[in-house]
């Protein structure tokens, strides 16, 4: 069996451009990607980004809740193929961040949705807010978007 990657994405001047596959199956009835699998897809744009950069388990970075989540629908994704998930950090607290994002064409020219999701890490034993590790923080400047 031959398993089919996906091509680079484009460079973005912040944060980063990660590719992703919408499948068929993902489209609803009338033939376009369901508004659900928008914050779905984002998510394992994001989980593939800190994978990247490492094994994160051991840090307990791992552990954090969503506090909020903003999307805004730009335009229909109707065919399954690639497309590609732009993320940015907006800021990083003690024990929050928000992050950016834009689900976009490949490379990068046409916005599908953008919006911004906050985080909360929590010590797993507790459940109660948790500094994010030293290596998050290090990894997080990276993604920092430019002040505007």
């Amino acid at each position: 069996m031959t398993v089919k990657t996906l091509p680079p994405a484009a460079t973005v001047p912040y944060g980063q451009l990660i590719p992703i596959n919408v499948h068929f199956d993902e489209l609803d009835a009338q033939g376009m990607l369901h508004n659900a699998r928008f914050p779905l897809l984002v998510e394992r744009a994001w989980l593939q980004m800190w994978m990247e950069h490492g094994d994160w388990q051991a840090s307990g970075d791992t552990s954090n809740v969503v506090r909020e989540l903003r999307i805004i629908y730009e335009a229909p994704v109707i065919q399954p193929g690639p497309y590609a998930v732009h993320l940015w950090l907006e800021r990083i607290g003690t024990t929050g961040l928000t992050y950016g994002f834009r689900f976009c064409s490949m490379d990068g020219g046409v916005t599908y949705a953008h919006g911004t999701r906050a985080l909360v890490r929590l010590d797993p034993q507790t459940l109660r807010p948790s500094p994010w590790s030293e290596r998050l923080r290090s990894v997080a400047q990276e993604l920092l978007r430019p002040s505007q």
